[in-house]
């Protein structure tokens, strides 16, 4: 078993859940944990915080404008968009003024997600760079909405995979399908090749 896998599914080391904790500052983290293993996974609630002022969240967080405006959402990124999915759009919020983006993604390992890895890290980035509060969700706020908070992890905050998956289920029980965990391992491949290239360009620099 890689070792992936073996935090995913075996359970979390507690030293890198505490190295995580202090780099996110959790100090705002007041929800109940239970051991899985041996670490920290918190169960599903409708709606969690899992980062600063990033949440992960169900069907019916995303239609609750009370709850949304208690949370003090402005912005919304909706992983399960779509005519026969969830299919609210920015209409559906123009009377609390949240900013909307949708992925019309389905939760099948064999959907190709990464084009919007990106798109959806970029929204939630500039969000929360504005002093924003967002709200990421799909049907069950697990596999599509998370998989997404994780690229946004990984591209924006500079996590490894296994770093990110930590730092949410600290607080969110996600999980993204097999599909979309393998694309989130292509993403990191793919990171680290970009990382290594760039010490090399400067150092053939005139």
């Amino acid at each position: 078993m890689d070792r992936l896998h073996y935090f995913v599914f075996v359970g979390l080391n507690e030293s890198l859940c505490a190295k995580i904790k202090e780099r996110a500052d959790y100090s705002w983290v007041g929800v109940p944990k239970w051991r899985t293993g041996s670490g920290l996974r918190s169960p599903v609630a409708p709606v969690n915080q899992v980062w600063p002022n990033l949440y992960i969240g169900d069907e019916s967080v995303a239609r609750n404008k009370v709850t949304l405006s208690s949370l003090g959402v402005t912005h919304v990124l909706n992983a399960a968009a779509g005519r026969h999915r969830i299919n609210t759009g920015q209409q559906f919020y123009s009377d609390i003024q949240v900013v909307y983006h949708g992925v019309e993604a389905a939760d099948h390992p064999e959907f190709n997600l990464q084009p919007f890895f990106s798109c959806a890290a970029q929204f939630i980035d500039s969000a929360l760079k504005n002093n924003g509060k967002v709200l990421v969700h799909c049907a069950m706020g697990v596999s599509r909405s998370g998989a997404l908070v994780l690229a946004y992890l990984m591209l924006c905050q500079g996590l490894l995979l296994v770093e990110a998956i930590i730092a949410v289920r600290l607080n969110r029980d996600i999980g993204p399908n097999s599909g979309f965990l393998e694309q989130l391992r292509q993403l990191e491949q793919s990171l680290h090749l970009q990382s290594k290239q760039i010490p090399e360009t400067i150092s053939i620099s005139p």
